[in-house]
């Protein structure tokens, strides 16, 4: 099971910190990803972090402005947006899975609840 937390309403240019905590089960074969919807539109890929290694990759869009990151102790999946826009106001959702395409919804077995991001101008 994943909870998803951190979102709110905050100014364009400021920072948010949103995690994704596990409970039940270990991330040991899972890559655990970001997705986001916002109004109107559909749900897409943000970023993704395989648990094993560390290895993260990112959408175009947030490239250079969000990272994702794990605790090891803390089972938890961080991403970090700087430089908030508010084109990134959405609900965020996180997702874990063993994928084979990590920007493809179908194969990932837990999602998270959501967590709204509001980003004014």
């Amino acid at each position: 099971q994943l909870q998803a937390c951190g979102g709110g309403l905050v100014q364009a240019g400021d920072s948010l910190r949103l995690s994704c905590a596990a409970s039940g089960r270990t991330f040991s074969s899972y890559d655990i990803s970001w997705f986001r919807q916002a109004p109107g539109k559909e749900r897409t890929f943000v970023a993704s972090i395989r648990w094993a290694t560390g290895t993260a990759y990112y959408a175009d869009s947030i490239k250079g402005r969000f990272t994702i990151s794990r605790d090891l102790a803390k089972t938890t999946v961080h991403l970090q947006m700087n430089s908030l826009k508010p084109e990134d106001t959405a609900v965020y959702y996180c997702a874990g899975g063993p994928v084979s395409d990590v920007t493809k919804e179908r194969d990932y077995r837990s999602w998270g609840q959501g967590t709204l991001v509001t980003v004014s101008s």
